[in-house]
């Protein structure tokens, strides 16, 4: 059933979601408060990106020009309804398209920053596939890789120019070899746990087409208490907005 949410406590933001399709979660949210955005910014690219929670976000962060592509119809229409409810026609433009053939037909160095939350589990013969088609393509590289996301990064973005992506932390390895191989600079990364007692669980990093070494790696983050409301960092890192 498609409803109409509040996107994670902005008041003057929301979303329409359906419940039988994979929800944004905070990675979506985070990504967008993570990344490093200035007056240069003018483009902006989100691969993959669904019913749009990224450039909605990004649309209180910039006044950047800001593309989503994606490949699923029903997600893609969701977030065109998304985008004409909170009046940001002007700002964010929606494509139905698979990325690599977007990229295909896109000039090179058109974008100063691409974002993506990507499948965060490679495909193997023995993955556990989702009945949902929808969820197996948001869960699982069946669509789109990480090498996919390097490819199109290294063609589309400015030289300089920057991506941001959010994983799994188990996944850190893959993306820092797969950015040196495309010539993306690992510049800056952190790490997300649930709990101080428990294991990281999400991955924020971003690299520099291009740029030079020195990788700076942020505080750790904490997003949960106990009791499950969110931390009183968190609140700070996401602009007291929860």
């Amino acid at each position: 059933m498609k409803k109409l949410n509040y996107l994670l406590g902005y008041e003057d933001l929301k979303i329409y979601q359906d419940d039988k399709m994979f929800r944004f979660s905070l990675d979506s949210v985070l990504l967008p408060n993570f990344i490093s955005l200035n007056k240069t910014t003018k483009k902006i690219l989100d691969i993959g990106t669904g019913n749009a929670p990224i450039p909605l976000i990004l649309s209180k962060k910039t006044d950047a020009k800001i593309i989503g592509v994606e490949l699923q119809k029903e997600a893609f229409e969701l977030g065109l309804e998304s985008v004409s409810y909170n009046h940001l026609e002007n700002q964010i433009t929606l494509i139905h398209q698979d990325i690599k053939e977007y990229s295909k037909n896109t000039e090179t160095d058109t974008f100063d920053y691409i974002t993506c939350n990507p499948p965060y589990f490679p495909l193997k013969e023995d993955s556990h596939i989702n009945d949902s088609t929808y969820k197996t393509l948001a869960r699982h590289e069946s669509a789109l890789t990480l090498e996919d996301i390097m490819k199109v990064s290294k063609k589309l973005l400015k030289n300089n120019g920057m991506l941001g992506i959010v994983n799994r932390p188990e996944r850190l390895v893959s993306i820092i070899e797969l950015m040196k191989k495309y010539n993306i600079e690992p510049k800056r990364m952190q790490l997300v746990y649930p709990h101080n007692n428990k294991e990281a669980n999400i991955l924020l990093i971003e690299g520099r087409k291009n740029g030079k070494p020195g990788l700076k790696i942020m505080p750790p983050l904490y997003s949960h208490e106990d009791n499950g409301e969110y931390t009183k960092e968190l609140k700070q890192y996401l602009n007291n907005i929860i």
